[in-house]
């Protein structure tokens, strides 16, 4: 199994602004800059899956494995003898709230597809954080006028 995480504490910002950028997957493209589409049709619950694709690559079904709303959920994406599983999480901490990306290879192919794909995924995560944060920030601006 390869494991890869990555954590930071914000503040001001609000969880269920965050939540709600989360399970509006149709706009991930607005904090993913490198997504062509992500499409999901239905509501956000297990079981569910998502169309994504990213810039210059074939799009990939993703599918919704647990969610605890408001606080975590996890998809998990199959690969050929592999299967990546992406959580997302948000903790209120006494300094913020904290979102954590955890990525979850496994499989006996599991060598191929952290070189393919994985690595990139998690080299990317502390960027696409930043954004969504920023977006939640301008969302919640907008909100207060």
């Amino acid at each position: 199994m390869w494991i890869r995480s990555y954590s930071k504490t914000f503040d001001t910002i609000k969880r269920d602004i965050i939540w709600q950028l989360w399970t509006d997957v149709n706009n991930w493209p607005q904090w993913h800059d490198d997504l062509d589409y992500c499409t999901m049709e239905g509501p956000f619950v297990v079981g569910n899956h998502f169309m994504l694709k990213p810039k210059g690559v074939r799009a990939v079904k993703i599918t919704l494995t647990k969610i605890e709303e408001g606080r975590k959920f996890t998809d998990c994406t199959p690969f050929f003898w592999v299967k990546m599983y992406d959580t997302h999480e948000l903790e209120e901490t006494s300094t913020g709230v904290r979102l954590t990306n955890t990525l979850v290879v496994t499989g006996p192919l599991k060598f191929l597809w952290i070189k393919l794909v994985a690595q990139n995924v998690a080299a990317t995560v502390p960027h696409e954080m930043e954004a969504l944060v920023a977006l939640a920030r301008e969302k919640e601006r907008k909100t207060s006028l």
